[in-house]
């Protein structure tokens, strides 16, 4: 199976969910969750994290996780990263219990695909006192891909007495995590996670890269940015991946988007999508004018709407 077959077999059992100018959606990949250890580069930022989704609960948002929530390459357990990041697992199932959290898995959380695997360490774990009697992400399933069913919209497209379908531009946005454009990460990702949990792990801590990650690797990164771009443009849709961690919303010419990552040492990139829109935030640590540190929003480029694709 090559690229293109990958890319679209993700789709096949896809999750689909509403997309019309009621939606609210916050788009955030590659947390990597760690055990709190040198190369937990979640650890930094995730009092952004926390904030960013305390926001977004707040306003009604349903968080869509895109792959690498966890890393499961460099670490064996997903006990001890749990046991190190209660917080943010405890959020997550709040989104969870309001029905308002999916996600997808990437390749290195690739173990979620598993059922049973997911059954055993999900659907129970720590909780919060206002979930305490209720299990962490009881029947979760993280999914090979998520589709956007775009509806349309309600106020914008009729003209006259009736409504004209046929003149409601409709653009349906699908999203993965992205590895399935590169065989190192997809096909032969057990030799990947081979390398990296016994080798690149301990070489890292010393300041050298990890050749096999697209994220690292210049070469690869945009090799399988155009891959990526090139099957959204032959399908004619809106396509959002993580993996590379270069944050980015593509144009009518190229419509492939990412959510960058929430390890970057500046602070957590998104794709809010919102009113059929999409706009690319990062959230960071800013000073006050009284002193004080605060988590803040930064819209990053201008929001693309659906209707301009």
């Amino acid at each position: 199976m090559d690229s293109y077959e990958r890319i679209s077999a993700a789709f096949t059992d896809a999750l689909v969910l509403p997309l019309n100018d009621r939606s609210r959606y916050i788009l955030l990949s590659d947390c990597h969750r760690g055990t709190g250890r040198i190369n937990d580069n979640f650890l930094k930022n995730e009092f952004l994290y926390l904030a960013a989704l305390e926001c977004y609960y707040r306003h009604g948002f349903t968080c869509l996780e895109l792959g690498d929530g966890d890393e499961l390459w460099e670490n064996r357990s997903i006990r001890k990263i749990k046991e190190m990041h209660p917080q943010s697992f405890e959020m997550l199932s709040r989104y969870y219990h309001s029905g308002r959290m999916y996600a997808v898995y990437g390749n290195h959380d690739i173990v979620k695909k598993n059922p049973e695997y997911v059954k055993k360490h999900f659907h129970t774990g720590r909780c919060t006192p206002e979930l305490c009697e209720q299990p962490l992400f009881p029947g979760i399933t993280f999914y090979p891909g998520i589709i956007l069913r775009d509806e349309g919209t309600s106020h914008t497209r009729y003209r006259g007495r009736y409504p004209r379908p046929d003149t409601i531009h409709r653009k349906d946005i699908y999203l993965l995590h992205g590895h399935q454009a590169d065989p190192l990460n997809s096909t032969f990702w057990m030799l990947s996670r081979f390398l990296v949990r016994y080798l690149w792990k301990h070489l890292e801590a010393l300041g050298i890269p990890d050749p096999t990650s697209a994220a690292k690797n210049n070469t690869k990164k945009k090799k399988s940015e155009k891959l990526l771009t090139k099957w959204a443009q032959e399908h004619d849709i809106i396509l959002i991946t993580g993996h590379t961690h270069h944050p980015m919303v593509g144009a009518k010419d190229s419509p492939y988007c990412n959510t960058g990552s929430c390890i970057h040492p500046a602070g957590i990139t998104g794709i809010e999508i919102e009113n059929r829109c999409m706009t690319l935030v990062k959230w960071s640590v800013q000073a006050r004018p009284d002193m004080t540190l605060a988590a803040v929003r930064e819209v990053l480029g201008e929001t693309v709407c659906i209707d301009d694709y």
